[in-house]
């Protein structure tokens, strides 16, 4: 299978990779297919649709942020990035962590019932 992507140009990959997300993520329900890909040792993955290759979302591993981050079972969990070019207005959401599970290759978005992560958590500071 291929699929044209706006940050990795044309990918070739196998159906045993594709991540599925059951119920999608928040706001982007109908997108239930994904790959993570990240180039070399990057900071930053990219879970791109398969549906709408346009549609990628970069993730950083929340254990990289907090080591006692919530887990969910054998699932890994990541926070939504919004980029900027400006790094200290670049923002993670722990809010609402996207967990993935590799092995199974299945992944859900959950909101975190606690104050104590926020939607914009700043991922640099001076």
């Amino acid at each position: 299978m291929k699929i044209n992507t706006h940050h990795f140009g044309e990918i070739e990959f196998n159906e045993d990779i594709i991540l599925k997300f059951e119920k999608g993520l928040f706001g982007f329900e109908n997108l239930q297919q994904f790959l993570l890909l990240r180039a070399g040792e990057d900071l930053f993955y990219w879970l791109n649709s398969i549906q709408e290759p346009e549609i990628a979302f970069p993730l950083i591993g929340t254990r990289i942020i907090d080591e006692n981050f919530p887990e969910v079972g054998e699932n890994e969990g990541f926070g939504i990035v919004t980029l900027n070019k400006d790094p200290l207005k670049i923002t993670v959401n722990l809010k609402a962590p996207v967990y993935i599970n590799q092995e199974k290759k299945t992944g859900f978005q959950k909101i975190l019932d606690t104050d104590r992560f926020v939607v914009d958590y700043k991922l640099f500071v001076e």
